[in-house]
């Protein structure tokens, strides 16, 4: 049976998740030190949503709220009364990324749906270095984003990495999933005496800005002003300024480093050399197939999305587009038999939510975008990691890419390795699909980090 709609992938997780947000969410915040457990009941009539709040440690339950607005991926919700505002991104992983506002004061409040957070075994507890919460402007595109430095000391001076998220709404943890892998990567690097500043992605958390009409290269800038940011202070030693990027920042970090004489050398995790269309044909055959997909289902599948890769990369009118991207999906449900196909008002809601992905500005550059062309202009050392079970950034090929690339380019200073029975969030896995990213009790894998930290101590000696 063809499949009703295509599914599309993109680097961190499945991009396409559902728009109903209905239903029961867990979230905690700090208030010096104090621990608030909060919970969000979302209800939807017709149009309209209604919410109520429950605050675990006050012991208060049903508060309602005011005002509920999603427009996706953006959820508002809003008590006047008391002053309070939450602002949210629904993200590829079905968690909500944003912030808890009151009396002025915004509180990182993230939701998922499952109610225990347990804490992940590689996340520390105890911080034996200087942690410095940072805002740092993005002058070009006039926004504020917001971060955390570490350094092994308050006094020193130190090499630095700025750690560059994967695509969809990232805080400066990247956190997906239950894991935080940025916030193991600071620490073990820090603990090795290498600063770390790592940042709310643009529209996430603390940082500013529209990331719905962003592409990656938009994002390149706000990497750009965290470097020039780190120029500014004392304890850096701004001739080891280093970029580390994974998935989508293994994109953007050779786009900095191409253009600014300012980075000593650059990590990709799970980066990208081949066009973006290739990669997403290749990304959704092996995670649909690790899923149970049938060989004809991919097949399919493969089909509509070339039609769809083709549709944004010739018609540069992204409304223009629109208009064919939305007969492509509807053609999709048209081919099911009667007693197969859902309720136009059902096929206009998925065509809509499809629409909201591909029809934007980041899909369309990212589609179109090979990273070999600007990986010959890095003249950096490079460290290139890649999980060989990687089924987001298959790893063969793309390390591959990224090593003639470079080479081409006269780049002699490359280091390549793949590593055996790691996915893309370089876990230590059995199955190694998507599904079990969140079943890994590991963050990252402590053989991937010693690897990092070696390489890096060589490059900052």
């Amino acid at each position: 049976m063809k499949k009703i709609f295509s599914t599309f992938f993109l680097l961190v997780s499945i991009v396409c998740f559902s728009q109903d947000i209905t239903g029961k969410w867990f979230g905690a915040i700090d208030v010096q030190g104090t621990k608030l457990n909060f919970s969000f009941n979302i209800s939807k009539t017709g149009e309209t949503y209604t919410a109520t709040m429950d605050i675990v440690e006050q012991k208060v339950e049903g508060i309602p709220i005011n005002t509920v607005t999603f427009q996706n991926p953006n959820l508002k919700m809003g008590i006047e009364m008391a002053g309070i505002e939450y602002n949210g991104t629904l993200n590829a992983s079905n968690e909500i990324v944003g912030n808890f506002n009151q009396g002025g004061i915004a509180y990182p409040l993230n939701l998922s749906k499952t109610k225990t957070e347990t804490r992940k075994p590689q996340e520390p507890t105890e911080f034996n270095y200087y942690v410095e919460n940072v805002t740092f402007q993005n002058k070009k595109d006039n926004i504020s984003l917001g971060g955390t430095l570490t350094l092994p000391s308050k006094d020193g001076k130190f090499p630095v990495v700025v750690l560059i998220s994967g695509s969809g709404a990232q805080n400066r943890d990247s956190e997906l999933l239950g894991h935080k892998p940025f916030l193991v990567i600071a620490d073990y690097l820090t603990k090795r005496g290498i600063g770390v500043l790592r940042f709310d992605d643009r529209g996430v958390g603390e940082s500013k800005g529209d990331r719905n009409i962003a592409t990656t290269k938009d994002f390149a800038t706000d990497v750009m002003a965290a470097v020039e940011y780190l120029k500014t202070r004392k304890e850096i030693n701004t001739k080891k300024i280093g970029l580390i990027g994974h998935s989508e920042g293994g994109i953007i970090a050779p786009m900095v480093a191409a253009n600014s004489k300012d980075i000593s050398y650059i990590v990709l995790l799970a980066g990208t050399g081949i066009p973006g269309d290739e990669l997403l044909m290749q990304q959704t055959y092996l995670v649909g197939k690790s899923t149970g997909m049938s060989e004809e289902e991919l097949q399919e599948t493969s089909v509509t999305n070339s039609k769809v890769y083709n549709i944004l990369k010739t018609e540069k009118n992204l409304d223009a587009a629109k208009k064919q991207l939305a007969a492509v999906l509807q053609a999709e449900f048209d081919d099911l038999p009667s007693d197969q196909k859902p309720s136009q008002n059902e096929i206009d809601a998925v065509v809509a939510q499809q629409l909201a992905v591909i029809a934007s500005p980041w899909f369309q550059y990212f589609i179109t975008y090979n990273p070999s062309l600007i990986l010959k202009d890095v003249k950096c050392p490079v460290l290139v990691l890649n999980g060989e079970k990687d089924v987001q950034v298959p790893s063969k090929v793309n390390t591959q890419a990224i090593k003639n690339a470079l080479e081409k380019g006269g780049n002699k200073k490359v280091t390549v390795v793949e590593f055996p029975n790691m996915n893309h969030l370089f876990q230590e896995c059995v199955t190694c699909s998507v599904d079990e990213y969140e079943k890994i009790e590991q963050t990252f894998s402590p053989i991937a980090l010693k690897q990092i930290g070696d390489w890096i101590a060589v490059q900052v000696k």
